[in-house]
């Protein structure tokens, strides 16, 4: 997965539309509308004004944010006409300086917030209790307060006003590169949130974070009813995404792969149901029989409890910190909104529509038949990750993990192997070079991450689990996933023409990147596919993923309109609806294509508890990633690639047609799929 970096603004994101109707108390205006209307007029009487709009919404914007702190509605008129920059080369010039100071605040902040999580994200000894404290501090909290204090943070807003999501999508060709530039520094400023509540915020974050980074279930020590051991005795996968990944390399085992994957959905639904032994989670001291639940220490069966629904508290307390943000979000005043209309700058009702489209798509349910026909039995819920599609899936998981383990057996050894893995690709020797000096490679304590650079001069961070017998193939697979991540990071902060517009335009448009890598990883290894209906095979394995991916999604979206019309829910009362909502999910979608009514499997997914409502992001990751794939075809890989992530951070829509020429659609797979079906 992408690691997110912090915001170190709470309104680090553009106010995308009108504002939505109130769901919490909003902080009230203190600057009258008669002052504002007054100062605009007067503001209006100086010499050199050309640009009325920009000025209007200029004091507009700035007088939301003014506090009684910041002086009185006299002191406000003063400000912004000794502020307000008429001359346009004057304006220019400020927007230079503060684009400049700000790359450097945000770099070092991120650098360390980088630093101070590393004893936690990283596998490099013992994680003490202040380890967890240090993660967890924000070390930018109070950053947007010092802002607003010596009023850097009103000369922003009243000389480069944000624009909305509908504004923005009505810039046309006139409007510079510059002019975008500007827009982005618009939207740093639309809300003004206590520092104690960002950091508040931030904890929550990194509380889930821990819980997740140690979640280790020791597949060594699992057994059947019969006492029977099906996995090696140091196998230990993280949940969900090493479970799910057992899964899928188990589809080449026709020994024992089925009930490999039918004893790891077992220990899911106990993980889901939160009737898993406490006891068990990341220890190797203790043998567990997940069907019967029966948990043995030195061959005598002992008494546990069950993980106490911490799972579900860790959501409730991201809940709860965000809420407590809402009042100070008045554009914005839901979570919801400011993940979706706000960071993703797509209308969460938007998305959940695109998904219903294509899950309720025909094709799927063909998909799935060719799916049982290639099995040769009915489908069972986990075949969600059905993995046989890809060329990887005839190819013996030994074979895979003997080569992968050789080659890289250490973090180092994969960082000093990326130049290589970029020659394959396309790229010269000297631009692979130029890339992969600006990513470092790390060992995780977890799953693995991409954390990306915020200033130049800086590297971007891979973060990967290798165990000490080397990298085996799923770990490989994940690892090639980030430095698609890292990649993208990389071309779209060192090549950008303007600071404020590095980046993407969401984490979907970096998730894309990571797909297109993760899909060539059986070519950076050297081993080619000669089999002439793996395009063919590939759109189909891109069709049911898709469905699979925007299932989690949904639930995740679901369970966040839940909360707010529950605020003052439990743990129990959390964990009770969100088996409902993944049965409704299934039986309304799935149960359809598979033919079984209420499983819960699709409440598994770690992002859930520790990065909510990120899920969308890899639904549409995964559609862009096919219409950039569509259009790569027959053209230069990196010179494309390093063309379309230079755009950097304008809106969606736009970046997808200047990338390939028409806007984002689920229409495109759906007809590639019926041709693949054929």
């Amino acid at each position: 997965m992408k690691r997110l970096m912090i915001l170190l603004f709470a309104g680090f994101s553009a106010c995308t539309g009108p504002a939505p109707k109130e769901t919490t108390p909003s902080v009230q205006l203190f600057v009258s509308e008669t002052t504002i209307n007054q100062t605009i007029d007067s503001l209006k009487q100086k010499k050199g004004i050309t640009n009325v709009i920009r000025l209007e919404k200029g004091v507009k914007h700035a007088a939301s944010l003014w506090h009684a702190e910041d002086g009185t509605s006299d002191d406000f008129v003063i400000f912004c006409k000794t502020n307000y920059v008429v001359n346009e080369t004057e304006r220019e010039l400020l927007f230079d300086k503060v684009s400049k100071n700000f790359e450097s605040i945000f770099g070092h902040f991120n650098k360390m917030s980088l630093d101070l999580k590393e004893n936690v994200d990283l596998n490099n000894g013992p994680m003490l209790e202040i380890d967890k404290e240090f993660s967890a501090y924000s070390v930018g909290a109070h950053l947007l307060s010092d802002l607003y204090s010596n009023k850097i943070a009103f000369i922003v807003a009243l000389n480069f006003p944000y624009y909305s999501l509908e504004e923005k999508g009505k810039f046309n060709e006139s409007v510079t590169r510059k002019e975008w530039a500007m827009a982005r520094l618009g939207d740093i400023f639309v809300s003004r949130v206590p520092a104690e509540l960002q950091q508040a915020s931030a904890k929550a974050g990194a509380d889930a974070d821990i819980y997740i980074s140690e979640y280790n279930i020791e597949m060594g020590r699992l057994r059947t009813d019969s006492g029977k051991q099906l996995f090696p005795d140091k196998m230990v996968l993280l949940s969900h995404w090493n479970l799910r990944d057992e899964i899928k390399a188990s589809y080449a085992n026709k020994e024992t792969g089925k009930e490999k994957q039918e004893m790891i959905y077992k220990v899911m639904e106990r993980i889901i149901n939160q009737d898993i032994p406490e006891k068990v989670i990341n220890n190797p001291n203790l043998q567990w029989m997940p069907y019967t639940n029966k948990v043995f220490e030195n061959s005598k069966e002992i008494s546990c409890t069950a993980e106490p629904n911490k799972r579900y508290q860790q959501i409730i307390n991201n809940f709860k910190a965000e809420k407590a943000i809402d009042a100070y979000s008045p554009e914005m005043n839901t979570f919801i909104l400011r993940k979706f209309s706000g960071e993703m700058e797509v209308p969460q009702v938007e998305v959940e529509l695109l998904f219903d489209e294509y899950l309720r798509s025909p094709q799927l349910a063909k998909i799935a038949a060719i799916i049982e026909k290639r099995l040769g039995r009915s489908l069972r819920p986990y075949d969600i990750w059905y993995d046989g599609f890809k060329a990887r899936s005839v190819i013996p998981q030994e074979e895979l993990n003997s080569r992968t383990t050789l080659r890289y057996p250490n973090p180092k050894a994969f960082e000093a192997d990326m130049p290589n893995m970029l020659g394959k690709l396309g790229w010269p020797n000297e631009r692979a070079q130029y890339i992969s000096a600006k990513i470092a490679v790390d060992p995780a304590r977890g799953s693995g991450h991409a954390w990306g650079a915020q200033m130049k001069g800086e590297k971007a961070h891979l973060r990967t689990r290798i165990p000490e017998t080397g990298m085996d193939y799923k770990g490989y697979n994940i690892a090639v996933h980030e430095f698609g991540h890292n990649v993208e990071q990389t071309i779209s902060l060192y090549d950008i023409d303007h600071y404020l517009l590095n980046g993407v335009p969401n984490t979907a448009f970096t998730e894309a990147l990571a797909f297109i890598f993760q899909s060539r990883d059986l070519q950076l290894l050297g081993i080619n596919n000669s089999n002439p209906d793996q395009e063919q095979l590939n759109t189909l394995d891109t069709g049911w993923s898709l469905m699979e991916i925007m299932g989690v999604g949904m639930v995740d979206m679901k369970i966040w309109k839940w909360l707010y019309a529950h605020p003052e829910s439990t743990a129990a009362e959390l964990k009770a609806a969100v088996q409902t909502i993944t049965k409704d999910v299934w039986n309304t979608y799935f149960s359809p294509v598979f033919g079984i009514k209420d499983e819960p499997i699709l409440g598994i997914y770690s992002h859930m508890i520790s990065n909510p409502l990120y899920l969308a992001a890899y639904s549409y990751g995964q559609i862009i990633e096919f219409q950039l794939e569509e259009h790569l075809n027959g053209k230069c890989f990196p010179n494309e690639i390093d063309r379309i992530y230079k755009q950097g951070r304008i809106i969606p829509q736009r970046w997808m047609e200047g990338a390939v020429g028409s806007k984002l659609s689920v229409k495109p797979i759906m007809n590639k799929l019926d041709k693949a079906i054929k």
